[in-house]
């Protein structure tokens, strides 16, 4: 208990928050302090820690080596104090919180409007911070504590990352029918020689679709890679673009009537989509409400075969 009394535990909540949000301004916004006030209190966990614990680098700020090894177990002994002085009972009704959750629109569409309608009847002081990044960007933002859960694929999660199964996707292929044989399918040969549409947070990045292709020694033609789900479908009219997605992405009653969807021609196998969160979320009852409410609000969802 020596090193407590060595520093006021006032610092700590602010130590947290500078380390979350990487920024001042942002700090004392969530802090609702001054940005002197909280710039001076960085001065003094500076020279408490002796670590800069914020460095500028490629123009932003980002954490110290320290101060990475500092936010884990800072966040949980917060938590821990937060549920030692507050109330020992949780009640969603009545709770403020604000979740910072990552996830693409793929997510953001089929799983938003669901969950907000339960919790705006449930837990309507439930904020929702919602942001977009490539699942290895999300995993490495659940590790240093950036966001609070994340919605995606993450075969490669560490040993740290907690993950439940929300359900189990399937890849369908759509293209316009004035460019397909009359059976609606095309052949690999077929499929393989046609421009694709590739959804991705990067344009190189290698997906589930990519792996089959590599592991089959074959190559399509990328003719659009972006990372928007939605605009995706959008130009597949008129055009002899095939797009292989998640088949949850695309409801036949939302896209336009001259698009066909049919089974890619190689096989791709199912896949679990999942909710992520670093274990030392595991006892925090507000998130394991909320992980329940996303579970609950996915089963929701219309059947992929619809």
């Amino acid at each position: 208990m020596d090193e407590l009394r060595k520093i006021d535990l006032n610092l700590l909540l602010t130590l947290h928050a500078l380390l979350t949000e990487k920024h001042v301004t942002r700090a004392a916004v969530r802090l609702h302090r001054s940005q002197p006030a909280v710039s001076h209190a960085l001065a003094q966990l500076r020279d408490h820690f002796d670590d800069p614990l914020l460095i500028r680098k490629n123009g932003k700020m980002t954490l110290s080596a320290r101060a990475q090894t500092l936010l884990p177990p800072l966040e949980a002994s917060l938590y821990g104090l937060n549920n030692l002085v507050g109330s020992p009972e949780f009640d969603p009704s009545t709770t403020k919180r604000r979740f910072r959750i990552a996830m693409s629109d793929y997510a953001a569409r089929i799983v938003l409007p669901s969950l907000l309608v339960y919790l705006r009847q449930n837990a309507p002081g439930f904020d929702l911070a919602i942001s977009q990044a490539s699942r290895e960007m999300m995993l490495a933002q659940l590790e240093e504590g950036e966001v609070d859960l994340a919605l995606g694929v993450f075969p490669a999660a560490g040993s740290a990352i907690q993950k439940e199964t929300l359900f189990t996707e399937q890849f369908i292929c759509l293209a316009d029918r004035g460019f397909l044989p009359e059976n609606g399918q095309l052949t690999l040969e077929e499929w393989l020689a046609k421009p694709h549409v590739m959804l991705a947070l990067l344009p190189d990045a290698v997906d589930e679709i990519e792996k089959a292709l590599i592991a089959r020694g074959l190559k399509r033609h990328i003719c659009v890679a972006l990372p928007h789900w939605s605009a995706a479908v959008s130009l597949l009219p008129g055009t002899d673009l095939v797009l292989t997605v998640a088949s949850r992405s695309v409801i036949p009653e939302r896209y336009h009537e001259s698009l066909s969807r049919f089974e890619p021609p190689l096989p791709l196998s199912a896949f679990n989509y999942e909710q992520a969160w670093h274990s030392r979320k595991n006892t925090d009852p507000a998130h394991q409400w909320l992980r329940r409410a996303i579970v609950m609000s996915c089963e929701h969802f219309i059947p992929h075969d619809a």
